[in-house]
């Protein structure tokens, strides 16, 4: 089983520091121009025939339900100034606050079954709530994980936070778990009394099952699992381009519950050791029944096809202590207050553009947040890279879709490194690089005739850019193809049969991203009836990687400067 525990330390430790996709949102911005399409707001909700928009500019997408479990409890100097470093990978804002001693000591602790949660430290200001945390364990043995599941806060009302997720980490010198979660939650006050909330704590082990995949076959492979809720499993490999592969799967469970703590996934082995797979997957989308599905991808070379083997692995309940577990709480943001500066900005994101105005900066002591309003709900800013310039520091940032409630909203955040000295009069200046344009004025149908097993190609032209379209059926279902041999063609999301409300919508295969470079896209149509189609597309992208916008902030200008 040490492989098996390789392959799950892999799939936790990779996330840390990533910033987690808004799962809310993963169904939505299906369609441009006034076209509405269902929406779905769970993961595991059941879907009518929608799918999730291709083009996302997601840094990963992962489950977001790391394995994980907590520690002892130590004394408050010592959560305060315990080496969290590894934990906090990629949130060097929240390790400057402990460093200058801005944590606030909680030092809580709940046990439950031998099993003892301890909050540690909290550390609050105006742009989010984080709480550092521990589990400490009777034991556990090599393939097995503990996790903390469903942490949010909830204010004196019984108002959840949004925006939260935590990430947990085993500490393998101290034999136990370390714990983050993080909350857009602030108080509105200078202090706020709130309940933090679990809803259980989770073991795991690692299991694994052989999977005889033919890598070389583009037919759909069934695999019967039969086993720990696993019903079977189908499997259909794609090409993306001429050097990667898409495995495209689907589970059937034979019960609703397995499904949320399971988290199967297909790992290849060359010579023994696990494939790294590439960036830009799917895992958890909900399948027209409700499966499980995945797209991973994989570079040709890594798996030749004589020398690679294949394993499901997933995550078999073995113990839940159900909570739900509460602690309550008295936070305050006093002792951030005076490291915050709070910018009213309301400056075009690009000079004579309306659609996106960058409305205000709000710098603390842990992080530099840009909020940007859309003219439209859900419309994604164009740039794809940002970076601020802070006193001859580059900093780095990722893009977060907003909370529900304000669809119009994204929000650019910034960590702040421990060195960085800001003040009301420190040059700031916002770069947004490589721009995705958004081409949704194209509603010209592409006919596919002689529809049939036998793969067909024909070229058109969209935007100026020849496009390839290549049809086919594998049994009663059509599958479409689409890509093009110009990079700067960013690809077509989504495509649908026919218009209005008896249009047919394309399920995509592929699991593409915003600014990735890759344009090939497949759809599948189940139960396709017919030999000819009128293909009609949502939307399509092109790509300028080159292009790039600058805005100075701070003194604050309504100047800004494009370039392309």
């Amino acid at each position: 089983m040490k492989k098996v525990e390789q392959v799950l330390k892999r799939k936790l430790n990779d996330d840390s520091g990533v910033a987690y996709p808004d799962f809310e949102k993963m169904w939505d911005r299906m369609e441009q121009a006034g076209q509405t399409a269902s929406t779905l707001t769970n993961a595991y909700e059941s879907v009518e025939s929608v799918t999730p928009r291709r083009n996302r500019n997601w840094r990963k997408i992962a489950i977001a339900a790391s394995l994980s479990a907590l520690l002892i409890a130590v004394p408050v100097y010592a959560a305060i100034h315990y080496n969290w470093d590894n934990l906090l990978h990629g949130r060097s804002g929240i390790q400057t606050a402990l460093n200058q001693d801005l944590g606030q000591p909680l030092e809580q602790s709940i046990t439950r079954d031998g099993v003892k949660l301890t909050l540690h430290t909290a550390i609050v200001d105006e742009n989010r709530t984080v709480i550092l945390y521990s589990l400490n364990v009777a034991k556990s043995t090599d393939n097995e994980f503990w996790s903390v599941q469903g942490i949010s806060l909830k204010n004196a009302t019984g108002k959840s936070g949004e925006g939260e997720y935590n990430f947990q980490q085993w500490d393998p010198k101290n034999q136990r778990y370390n714990g983050y979660f993080e909350s857009d939650w602030t108080p509105q006050q200078e202090t706020e009394n709130i309940r933090l909330t679990v809803n259980r704590i989770q073991l795991v082990s690692g299991q694994e099952l052989d999977l005889p995949i033919d890598i070389q076959s583009s037919e759909p492979q069934t695999f019967t699992l039969d086993r720990d809720g696993l019903q079977d499993m189908k499997v259909q490999v794609f090409e993306q381009g001429k050097d990667k592969l898409i495995l495209s799967s689907a589970i059937a469970f034979d019960s609703s519950m397995p499904k949320k703590w399971e988290y199967p996934q297909i790992t290849a082995y060359k010579g023994g050791e696990p494939v790294m797979w590439q960036p830009g997957g799917s895992s958890g989308t909900p399948g027209e029944n409700g499966e499980y599905t995945s797209q991973q991808y994989f570079k040709r070379e890594d798996i030749p096809q004589k020398q690679t083997t294949y394993k499901l692995h997933y995550s078999k309940l073995e113990k839940s202590i159900d909570g739900p577990i509460v602690f309550d709480l008295h936070l305050s943001k006093k002792q951030m207050e005076s490291g915050t500066i709070k910018t009213v900005l309301n400056v075009p994101l690009e000079k004579g553009n309306p659609n996106f105005t960058m409305e205000q900066m709000v710098v603390t002591p842990t992080q530099i947040r840009l909020t940007i309003r859309g003219k439209k709900k859900f419309a994604d800013i164009p740039y794809q890279k940002y970076f601020l310039s802070v006193n001859s520091k580059t900093l780095e940032g990722n893009k977060w879709s907003s909370p529900s409630s304000t669809p119009d909203l994204t929000t650019i955040r910034f960590e702040r490194p421990s060195d960085l000295v800001i003040t009301k009069d420190t040059p700031i200046t916002f770069t947004g690089k490589y721009k995705v344009t958004i081409h949704s004025d194209d509603k010209t149908p592409q006919r596919l005739t002689d529809i049939s097993e036998q793969k067909q190609t024909l070229t058109t032209q969209i935007g100026g850019y020849p496009v390839k379209w290549t049809y086919y059926k594998q049994g009663a279902d059509l599958f479409v193809e689409t890509e093009s041999e110009d990079a700067r063609f960013g690809g077509i999301n989504q495509t649908h049969i026919g218009l209005g409300k008896e249009r047919i919508l394309g399920k995509p295969i592929s699991a593409n991203f915003t600014g990735d470079g890759n344009n090939k896209a497949v759809d599948v149509y189940k139960n396709f009836k017919g030999s000819e189609a009128s293909i009609y597309m949502f939307f399509y992208t092109t790509d300028a990687p080159e292009a790039e916008i600058t805005v100075p902030l701070q003194p604050l200008t309504t100047q800004s400067k494009a370039s392309k």
